[in-house]
């Protein structure tokens, strides 16, 4: 039996419906890669992956290379701001300033009083609010592995895995970050 020209626009129609409502059912995914382990750099992925899970997205961190001391359970509450060529720093000042004994320990004094100031809640108190609210935290594996690093090493909530791993989680991300 032959179809109609009008069955076939309406099949057209219900098709297009029902991909709409899957399309705005189908929940916004964030992948992050966390590559640098000081307190400057610390920040950004924890603050933009716990501001994703406010917003209903689901969001997972790939802690590699020095980006493991940030879920270093013994390195996370000393995390440092390099003074020496951050050329990012508010007060500007020459390398052989910033290489000075003591420069780096006041730039990160700085910084955690500029932090303070605004409420801005300390590494390891974000650490705590992105597993509460479903953060997926993930250490490579191969960087554990260079750097001698254990699972006991990492805070409580971390998954491992290697590259392909958190590729196939990235894959289907909406939004892709490396830090």
């Amino acid at each position: 039996m032959p179809v109609s020209e009008q069955d076939v626009k309406l099949i057209e129609k219900i098709v297009e419906e029902k991909l709409k409502k899957l399309l705005a059912e189908k929940q916004k995914r964030m992948a992050i890669i966390a590559s640098k382990g000081t307190l400057d750099m610390a920040y950004p992925p924890l603050i933009l992956a716990t501001t994703a899970a406010a917003m209903d997205i689901e969001c997972s961190i790939f802690f590699t290379f020095y980006g493991l001391d940030i879920i270093n359970k013994k390195k996370n509450k000393n995390l440092k701001v390099p003074s020496l060529a951050n050329p990012a720093m508010p007060v500007p000042m020459p390398n052989i300033i910033g290489a000075l004994p003591g420069m780096t320990a006041m730039a990160t004094r700085m910084m955690k009083g500029w932090m303070k100031k605004v409420n801005v809640p300390l590494i390891t108190d974000l650490l705590d609010i992105a597993v509460e609210t479903g953060v997926k935290l993930v250490a490579c594996q191969m960087t554990m592995d260079v750097m001698g690093i254990k699972k006991d090493d990492l805070i409580e909530g971390v998954e491992v895995c290697g590259a392909a791993g958190f590729l196939e989680y990235a894959s289907n991300a909406d939004i892709t970050l490396f830090v």
